[in-house]
């Protein structure tokens, strides 16, 4: 009866969306007013991390009944939302449960998910893993139409999609999916791990695929860095400038409150909210804000059960998820981009020529779009150290200058700067002001 009522509630008060640019002089401005549920602020965060928008600045409030956010957004560009199909997209699908509408890149002609077989692995990283899975998948005649590969802390995780071959449409022969199912396994089963390595067939279903990523990855423990590299605890993670998250205690308000400064990328934020969510945690105020290259969030929590945290390891706990979520998408090494006609066993290919110029993927997003393949690499040298420029020259003089481009080298990019007093002021600016800021916002809501 209680599901039935708040579901009535929510159909009696369906969410009320705003978007504004003239309110900002840099960046759109997103309102949504909503009944409160668990979930909601990841499924908001989720439509705007979809449409591939940056997020500059947030306030989060959702204590009580209410659901109020405001999110400043730019495109990958720096710039406002114009394209009045893009405002009008965003509206509908934040007016909508959002949880279960399709997503925009289904509209603009991907291949929808309910057409592939949807395969989920996890195991051991180690140099050519992804091109012998790939080497696998051609053999067994599946075709790879999108896919995201992550590598964390020693441990590998991936979701792809694959066609047959020859129908192009999802496999499902029961024998054929079995035979997939085993010499996947045998792959990620290569080296000794003392962990389970996995494969999953999936049916098709509505959970996004960064998230199914994060929830794998986690499943996986791949947050226990520290305890596996026999490292040194808490002071190894203050010699890291990035991702710096501390948990404290807000007793006179009975909230737990995480603040969490890092190295500015899209998607930073629903990697956060992802994690809280799958953990169990509710976000019931919060504040988000970036100043040139660096983040800084902080958000009063509870658990689901409404109760802060009330021990050390699950505060321990907290924070090491937390700083994985932020590192687990992380752009390490080289970027590159292959771009040119897609065809059976490309993948394969390309992965194969990597293997044997020494390089490492740390990370791949792989996509189809109009028998176009466009496909981001992220590599390393096998030591995890920059890739000799000669060889990527050589690599690209093998596929085709045009076909593989580098896009970004990280390893060229300037250090991350030291914790500064600004960013120490900011983080205690907030714990003095964050109510009275939450005021404002629903006066302003």
């Amino acid at each position: 009866m209680d599901d039935e009522y708040a579901k009535l509630i929510r159909r009696m008060n369906p969410p009320r969306v705003v978007i504004d640019n003239n309110a900002c002089e840099s960046a759109t401005v997103i309102k949504v007013d909503s009944v409160n549920k668990h979930g909601i602020l990841l499924d908001v965060v989720q439509v705007i991390s979809d449409m591939n928008l940056v997020i500059t600045k947030a306030y989060i409030s959702s204590d009580g009944v209410w659901f109020m956010d405001v999110f400043n957004v730019i495109d990958h560009n720096g710039n406002k939302i114009r394209d009045k199909e893009v405002i009008d997209y965003i509206q509908r699908r934040l007016e909508n449960n959002p949880s279960f509408a399709p997503s925009f890149r289904e509209s603009v002609g991907v291949v929808p998910t309910e057409e592939h077989t949807v395969i989920e692995l996890t195991g051991t990283d180690r140099p050519g893993l992804l091109s012998e899975i790939c080497a696998v998948l051609a053999d067994l005649h599946c075709n790879v139409v999108n896919a995201e590969i992550w590598t964390h802390n020693t441990r590998a995780a991936a979701v792809v999609h694959v066609t047959d071959d020859s129908s192009g449409c999802a496999i499902e022969d029961p024998s054929h999916l079995s035979t997939i199912k085993d010499l996947l396994c045998n792959v990620l089963r290569g080296s000794s791990d003392p962990k389970t390595a996995r494969t999953t067939l999936s049916p098709p279903g509505v959970t996004n695929r960064d998230r199914r990523l994060h929830q794998i990855m986690f499943a996986d423990r791949d947050y226990e860095r520290v305890e596996r590299a026999g490292q040194g605890g808490l002071r190894d993670r203050e010699k890291r400038p990035f991702p710096h998250v501390t948990i404290v205690d807000c007793v006179e308000k009975d909230y737990t409150v995480i603040t969490m400064r890092a190295k500015d990328r899209p998607k930073l934020l629903f990697d956060i909210v992802c994690t809280l969510t799958d953990m169990q945690y509710v976000v019931f105020h919060g504040v988000v804000q970036t100043v040139r290259t660096e983040a800084f969030q902080e958000f009063y929590i509870r658990h689901v059960d409404g109760f802060p945290i009330s021990s050390e390891p699950e505060r321990e706990r907290l924070v090491q998820c937390l700083e994985a979520a932020i590192e687990r998408r992380a752009s390490e090494g080289m970027e590159l981009e292959l771009y040119t006609e897609d065809r059976v066993g490309l993948l394969s290919d390309i992965t194969r020529i990597f293997r044997e110029n020494s390089l490492c993927i740390k990370r791949a997003e792989i996509s189809t779009v109009d028998g176009k393949a466009k496909d981001t690499f992220y590599v390393t040298d096998v030591t995890g150290n920059p890739v000799d420029p000669k060889i990527i020259d050589s690599i690209r003089r093998q596929i085709g200058y045009t076909v593989l481009q580098v896009k970004h080298n990280s390893t060229l990019s300037p250090k991350a700067s030291q914790p500064t007093t600004i960013g120490f002021l900011f983080g205690n600016l907030f714990k003095a002001r964050s109510f009275q800021n939450f005021k404002l916002i629903r006066s302003y809501s």
